[in-house]
């Protein structure tokens, strides 16, 4: 049989490595920045840029998808290589995907710090943007898939079966929840509204998590741990039990982030039923990754990379299990909005990917380069400091979340709410704060060691070059099913009918959640009390949305005598009918603002936004200075903006448009005139005048400035239909 010579392109897979450990130090001391922020909230000095609302989603997209979404490609494309025997189908095609992904993560830099950003979590970086991470991610799939089809290798791999779903679902998720109308280059309007927002959001949110975090790691682990432990994978028919239960149930539980919300109740509980069969699927997987190592766990004890991958398969078979338990009412009851979320997930995040990562960098790049790891001692060290970390990370953060629940349900013998003041919780759990930046630190520290012993490995070493490698062309055979091929062998001869399948599989979970909820009214109620935001409000929602006070405040009163009593009635479907994005939220680091408005006067929000410890004694919130400069507020773009919300289904008439600039002035007037009741502020306003006169400056009423405006829609909060109160 004539063999073929060619290079397999490592070049490609060193470009990926190293971005991604570059971007994963940057996106973890980021991260590390926030968790200081709950304990000196002044550690932005007050620049707007790196506030926190600001900066949090900087960190989340910095670490999922340039630290992970580089390890993804860099290991995908060393595997897929070898798994098929051929080069990459085009070398453009993989440069054009690795120079493409890099200005999307720049991009995301520049614009996440401006404010410029669509709210939703995980998918804040605007339309033009979102456009060309669809486009570079089509590049991806286009050079994979035809990488497929020249293969010399007749058999796809089981890690082949989830870099496909992988390719095709997170298209699929990334395109339909960034559908938006643009209002200019940095601003759009989801084209959903309210509870239909928030379930797409969510069907792309947990899904992001099961397709982007999760199914190109199990195929990595299938081809990693198998060759680093020199060892065939354990069960192969469990691999295939695992891959299509996997992606055929995960695409469902979505709705599970928004039980006990305005969400209709059935698919409430389609999350919840699917989510608990995700237990088997998940650790189907777990299982069949650890006992592979069934005779080689002397390996274990000798080698690094082996522990880090036992610690990120363990670390998936935790988080899947408490995924599921938490898709449980009586579960999610307790720790949804709290610290525990954010304990289950950097569970993930850092055992299941970082570990995963760390393991493939420490791997591959010495194999590359053919040549020894500096230091195994340093890998070690590693290991051992990271997993305290994570350890330290998150069991502080499981008890803040218990005694979150705790505080906000107690209740007084007479009925009333023993911690009824908010801050109270957030005092008690300070400490764990203190423990989650220690545990942070200590990950950190892992990260700048492996780093060093990388640089120490590669810099002596060899350029990595690419790979010589030979094997015989692939001969033609019939494509229908042989005598005595199971089906299930064909299909793994098939690619596109692997491909198309694993498209259904996943596609049927959303048409049937998703669908009924955005075409059957019924599932929204009606209220005719609900009106659109005036002029001045949307301006101040679009404030809202800037500085991120969604990644702390909810607006979704849940149904609980806890929740009524301390924020008042729970929130109903047809409230948000007007709301583009939804802004219900998914931490309470703050108290929920969903009846905010008409509970404090302007001056207490005036005063709040400026120094939150001036109403709040303990409020960990950071001051909004910058909402109060002397410059006025740029509302030019106000007509443009109602015009595309009337494209959206928002009743404004053409006279509403016209008069946009009047009654927005008309409004922040009247606020200004509130203002004025109070001496303190009357006294401030008229020496900010003198002074700005002393300096030449022109003097920017505070109707003008942005404060006004943040407090306008503040105020509107909740107040469209009548409440008990």
């Amino acid at each position: 049989m004539e063999m073929q010579q060619f290079y397999y392109d490592n070049k490609i897979v060193k470009k990926f490595l190293y971005a991604s450990l570059l971007f994963g130090v940057i996106g973890m001391l980021v991260g590390l920045v926030l968790a200081f922020m709950f304990i000196f909230p002044g550690l932005n000095q007050d620049l707007p840029w790196l506030s926190f609302g600001r900066i949090r989603p900087l960190h989340t997209n910095a670490v999922i998808f340039a630290f992970v979404g580089n390890a993804i490609f860099g290991g995908v494309y060393y595997s897929l290589q070898r798994l098929l025997k051929t080069r990459m189908y085009s070398d453009v095609l993989s440069n054009l995907n690795f120079w493409g992904w890099q200005l999307i993560i720049l991009s995301a830099v520049v614009t996440l710090p401006l404010g410029i950003t669509s709210s939703k979590e995980y998918a804040e970086l605007e339309w033009p943007i979102d456009i060309a991470i669809a486009v570079v991610w089509v590049i991806f799939g286009i050079n994979m898939i035809m990488t497929i089809l020249k293969r010399r290798e007749r058999h796809l791999y089981v890690a082949i079966w989830f870099y496909l779903a992988t390719f095709v679902t997170v298209a699929v998720l990334h395109i339909f929840n960034s559908l938006a109308l643009p209002v200019s280059f940095i601003k759009s309007y989801s084209v959903y509204a309210g509870v239909q927002d928030a379930l797409v959001q969510w069907w792309y949110g947990h899904n992001a998590v099961a397709f982007f975090l999760t199914t190109p790691f199990l195929g990595l682990m299938y081809y990693y741990l198998p060759k680093i432990a020199n060892r065939p994978i354990y069960s192969y028919r469990l691999s295939i039990i695992h891959f299509w239960s996997l992606i055929f149930l995960y695409i469902w539980a979505g709705p599970h982030h928004l039980l006990y919300t305005a969400l209709p109740e059935w698919a409430q509980n389609l999350g919840v039923v699917f989510s608990v069969m995700l237990i088997a699927p998940s650790w189907g997987g777990m299982i069949n990754g650890l006992l592979t190592l069934r005779g080689a766990w002397d390996k274990v004890r000798t080698e690094p990379v082996l522990k880090f991958f036992v610690v990120a398969v363990t670390g998936y078979g935790m988080a899947t299990f408490e995924g599921p338990m938490l898709s449980l009412k009586n579960v999610n009851a307790i720790a949804h909005y709290t610290d525990w979320i954010i304990a289950h997930v950097h569970v993930g995040a850092l055992a299941w990917n970082g570990f995963m990562v760390f393991a493939i960098a420490y791997w591959l790049l010495p194999r590359m380069a053919k040549t020894e790891l500096y230091s195994k001692s340093l890998a070690n060290f590693h290991f051992w400091i990271g997993t305290l970390g994570i350890i330290l990370y998150a069991i502080p953060l499981y008890v803040a979340g218990f005694q979150q629940h705790l505080m906000w349900k107690d209740f007084n013998p007479d009925g009333t709410l023993k911690y009824g003041n908010f801050l109270e919780t957030v005092t008690e759990i300070m400490p764990m704060y203190y423990m989650r930046a220690i545990g942070g630190t200590l990950f950190i520290i892992g990260v700048l060691v492996m780093v060093y012993n990388l640089v120490r490995t590669m810099v002596p070493a060899p350029a990595i070059e690419d790979e010589l490698a030979e094997a015989p062309a692939l001969v033609k055979i019939s494509p229908n099913r042989v005598k005595g091929e199971a089906f299930h062998s064909w299909l793994e001869r098939k690619p596109i009918q692997l491909t198309v399948l694993a498209t259904v599989a996943i596609l049927i979970g959303g048409i049937i959640q998703i669908v009924p909820t955005i075409v059957v009214d019924s599932n929204i109620q009606t209220i005719d009390s609900v009106k659109p935001y005036t002029a001045l409000e949307l301006q101040g929602r679009d404030l809202y949305i800037r500085e991120g006070c969604v990644g702390c405040h909810s607006q979704m009163i849940r149904p609980f005598r806890s929740e009524v009593e301390r924020y008042g009635e729970y929130s109903k479907s047809g409230e948000y009918v007007y709301d583009h994005p939804f802004l219900w939220g998914s931490k309470r680091t703050g108290p929920d603002l969903h009846r905010l408005g008409g509970k404090y006067s302007d001056n207490w929000h005036f005063n709040h936004m400026y120094d939150p410890e001036s109403t709040s004694a303990g409020s960990i919130m950071p001051a909004y200075k910058w909402l109060y400069e002397n410059k006025p507020m740029d509302h030019s773009e106000i007509e443009t903006k109602m015009r595309v919300m009337v494209k959206l289904g928002v009743p404004y008439t053409e006279e509403d448009i016209q008069n946009a600039q009047a009654s927005l002035k008309a409004q922040a007037m009247q606020i200004e005139q509130n203002l004025m009741n109070d001496p303190d502020f009357v006294k401030s306003y008229e020496a900010s005048k003198k002074a700005a006169e002393l300096k030449g400056e022109e003097f920017t009423p505070m109707s003008d400035r942005e404060i006004t405006a943040l407090i306008a829609y503040l105020q509107r909060l909740g107040t469209d239909i009548k409440v008990k109160k």
